[in-house]
């Protein structure tokens, strides 16, 4: 399965643990961590990156690998989405809104490299 011998060793899943901490940092400050809603979301969407890219590689087939990789770059795109909300309302640092954005985006190519690498 794509030369890997266990999820860890996916390099999209190590930065998509790295913004999981990051983003549980960042909603525990101030307003951010009193709108319940927002934080719940960011933060399952966030999970569900790492997540899905492990689920996927536990799965029999490169096929079925692919299908999990599409929900993780699904999710890295709605962690996008909620920090452009976070930053509306002034929950997050503009400096902090671009270095979390910029990191998703890295993940999301990297996501996506896999995904064309197990279709060829």
């Amino acid at each position: 399965m794509a030369g890997f011998r266990r999820f860890e060793d996916i390099i999209a899943w190590q930065k998509a643990r790295e913004i999981t901490r990051e983003i549980y940092r960042e909603t525990t400050n101030g307003e951010f961590n009193r709108d319940f809603d927002l934080r719940s979301q960011i933060r399952r969407a966030s999970i569900s990156i790492m997540a899905n890219i492990a689920e996927g590689f536990g799965r029999r087939t490169d096929k079925d690998f692919v299908n999990f990789l599409n929900i993780a770059h699904a999710s890295a795109y709605e962690v996008q989405s909620h920090l452009y909300v976070a930053l509306d309302l002034t929950y997050i640092r503009p400096e902090r809104f671009s270095v979390l954005y910029s990191n998703l985006d890295e993940i999301c190519r990297m996501i996506y490299a896999l995904d064309q690498r197990l279709r060829t």
